[in-house]
């Protein structure tokens, strides 16, 4: 039983949650290295994207202010905790580079976290939306793009030992 028809679609996208949190852990329990880790959960994200297009385009829906008025405090409170372990994951392995040596220091975890997300998440929202007119009309290859901008991304996060140890990741 929900209380109204946005907790139910919350209910459908917290399944939608669960899949990208246990792809993202597979991905972390590899025992790579952590700079390796990091590249490949973007990868994840990606493979999130192409395997679980509506989904994807759900986490989008409940961007909408509208919508947060007409949902239940205990729903909310499920998609705060279930979105909250997700960015924990990732700030988690963040600070682990940064402990590491092979992040910079000087940055902070959830802010490194944010970029790598939004990056990834206005390029698959146009490759979603748009990606014909962007090949055909500008010549632009947005998965090549996407690419191109998680590694340059990468490379300015990267300690020069870091770059040193894992020139796939320098452009």
């Amino acid at each position: 039983y929900y209380k109204s028809k946005e907790d139910l679609y919350l209910a459908v996208l917290l399944r939608g949650s669960e899949i990208l949190y246990q792809m993202f852990q597979r991905v972390v329990s590899t025992g790579e290295p952590t700079m390796r880790l990091i590249a490949n959960l973007g990868e994840a994200y990606y493979d999130f994207f192409k395997q679980h297009r509506n989904y994807f385009r759900m986490f989008h829906f409940f961007e909408n202010p509208q919508i947060h008025r007409q949902v239940s405090e205990e729903m909310m409170e499920l998609c705060t905790t279930d979105n909250g372990r997700i960015w924990k994951l990732i700030v988690d392995l963040i600070q682990r580079g940064i402990s590491e040596g092979v992040v910079q220091k000087n940055l902070d975890p959830m802010q490194i976290a944010v970029m790598l997300w939004s990056n990834s998440n206005s390029l698959m929202r146009q490759m979603d939306r748009e990606d014909n007119y962007w090949k055909e009309k500008m010549g632009v290859d947005l998965e090549a793009t996407l690419r191109l901008t998680n590694s340059l991304l990468l490379e300015a996060l990267m300690t020069e030992e870091a770059k040193e140890k894992y020139p796939e990741y320098v452009v």
